[in-house]
């Protein structure tokens, strides 16, 4: 039976609100441009260039300025898809959880303080710590994700993951907040050099955000056995055993497979929508920076309150009911898109409070419901491979809308060819026996779903 205290279910949530500074302010802010400024710096151009032609070359290899941002984003989500499912598979054999998720969490803020040594044109050193963040960052969910079942039994899961899901937007928007105020009184026009200093510090505030806020869950989290059974060895050597059995041994858990397919499918439609909406908004609408940054704002705090409406309507009606309707309403999103005006702010920001709405909470029930299919002790190696399907493979939406555009040349037709991630997603939803799903991985069904 599992039995866990307010306070411990306290310190879990806050993990959720110490990492997600690095998902907003370093991930969708800051990152990006900073990194890509210093590596033009490297390159020979011009601080603050409009246009910069300049090649780098890290390890000899001669790649654009402008494109070593993504290339360092697409290597850290390869070597995500290998690190993962060894963590998880590390953290059910762990005999404690709680040194693994410090270890991952420091490892993951210190290369984000770290940051504040990327100067001049260390784009190298950028560039390295990024990806040893990215990863610590992936890895240290893993282990976050594994106490949920642990924390509340099958009836309660929704509750806690969505509550979990709300503090993570409310602190990760909190922190924007106040770096984007401070980057507004301390910025100078035409000193782009101050510019970038303050991006560098903001995206330092983000690490020791993490690091103190983590000292909250490491400190009120407890450790709970294991349902690993047998003699124990090196806890590293036993995971990657432990890892290869999962990999054997999926098939004995096919709809827990079928999940996991639809939850990739319609995941990677919410996670196009997000990261292109910014894209959208300057080159299809024409909208201003400062606009785009005060949806970024609309969408993290009222995604706040939709993880815990949605959560609330799952006590009502069940979490899979939830989710389907949370996936119609991403229809609604993409369309309403399709249709907005050029130069109108307005409505632009009425869209980020739609897809505030329903991103937190779809995220935080696929999360408790996969947290039913997992058999018991294996947590961390089926929200390894549940990782993989959130961050490793969210590509296939991307790539649909770049050849979408490549042929049209519309950035909206583009966008509402995301339209078949929801559907077909929502499709192979509906279509797992959730109740059998569950029996068949040794688990309890809870009352609604």
């Amino acid at each position: 039976m599992t039995v866990s205290t307010p306070r411990e279910r306290t310190g879990w949530y806050f993990y959720d609100w110490a990492n997600s500074a690095f998902s907003t302010t370093v991930i969708t802010v800051f990152l990006g441009p900073f990194l890509t400024s210093v590596t033009e710096q490297a390159a020979g151009c011009a601080l603050g260039a409009e246009e910069c032609h300049g090649r780098v070359y890290p390890l000899g290899i001669g790649i654009a300025a402008g494109s070593y941002f993504p290339y360092l984003v697409s290597l850290s989500v390869l070597l995500t898809v290998f690190v993962l499912p060894v963590m998880g598979a590390v953290a059910d054999r762990a005999p404690r959880k709680k040194p693994l998720l410090a270890g991952a969490a420091f490892v993951g803020a210190g290369a984000t303080v770290a940051m504040a040594f990327v100067t001049g044109e260390r784009y190298l050193l950028g560039g390295a710590l990024f990806i040893v963040a990215n990863v610590a960052f992936g890895a240290s969910v893993v282990v976050y994700n594994s106490f949920l079942p642990r924390l509340a039994g099958p009836d309660e899961r929704d509750k806690v993951s969505s509550r979990g899901w709300a503090l993570g937007y409310l602190g990760g928007g909190v922190l924007l907040l106040l770096n984007l105020v401070v980057v507004t009184v301390l910025s100078v026009d035409g000193d782009d050099a101050r510019t970038l200093d303050l991006a560098r510090w903001c995206i330092v505030s983000a690490g020791v955000w993490w690091a103190a806020f983590t000292l909250i869950p490491l400190r009120w989290l407890r450790e709970h056995p294991t349902a690993v059974t047998g003699p124990r060895g090196n806890v590293l050597t036993d995971g990657f055993r432990q890892l290869g059995h999962t990999l054997r041994s999926l098939k004995a858990y096919p709809l827990t497979l079928f999940f996991l397919v639809a939850y990739l499918v319609y995941n990677d439609g919410i996670q196009t929508v997000i990261a292109l909406a910014s894209q959208f908004g300057t080159e299809e609408l024409n909208l201003e920076q400062s606009t785009l940054i005060i949806t970024i704002l609309i969408v993290q705090f009222l995604a706040f309150g939709g993880a815990l409406l949605l959560g609330a309507l799952a006590a009502r009606i069940g979490a899979r009911r939830t989710v389907l309707i949370a996936l119609a309403l991403w229809l609604v999103v993409i369309l309403v898109a399709f249709w907005l005006p050029k130069g109108e702010p307005v409505p632009f920001m009425l869209l980020g409070v739609g897809i505030g709405l329903v991103m937190g909470g779809s995220q935080a029930l696929s999360r408790s419901l996969f947290s039913q299919l997992i058999p018991e002790g294996r947590e961390g190696e089926y929200y390894g491979f549940y990782e993989i399907s959130d961050k490793g493979t969210s590509w296939l939406g991307p790539l649909a809308f770049g050849l979408v555009f490549q042929l049209t040349n519309s950035y909206r037709i583009g966008i509402v060819s995301l339209v078949v991630f929801f559907v077909a997603g929502g499709i192979l939803l509906a279509m797992v026996p959730m109740r059998r799903a569950i029996v068949a991985a040794g688990n309890t069904p809870p009352r609604l779903l």
